[in-house]
């Protein structure tokens, strides 16, 4: 199984536009081959004493069945199409693709 971990960085003002784009694309993301998650999360209210990312950024959290999986979801049509529709509203977007210790 491989994770992936996304820091995405809006540009100002503009984290609620992504994700809005992001959430629409969900459906397709979920239908296609391999994948097991694939879900945004936000800063929990409450936790100031801890590092927050902040107003501006979210954090994408996906599982695949295997690299190959991953590899395709990259490639595919709704995912080059939503990157097209969000890449000058972004920052600052770090990918970390992980697999079990």
């Amino acid at each position: 199984m491989i994770h992936v971990v996304v820091e995405i960085k809006a540009k100002p003002g503009q984290r609620e536009t992504i994700l809005s784009a992001f959430k629409a694309n969900i459906p397709a993301v979920h239908a296609e081959r391999g994948c097991i998650e694939y879900a945004t999360y936000v800063d929990a209210a409450g936790f100031g004493t801890f590092a927050p990312y902040g107003d501006d950024t979210f954090i994408v959290i996906e599982k695949w069945e295997s690299a190959s999986h991953l590899m395709a979801h990259a490639k595919a049509p709704h995912m080059l199409e939503y990157q097209a529709k969000v890449k000058d509203l972004i920052e600052r977007r770090t990918v970390h693709v992980l697999s079990p210790a």
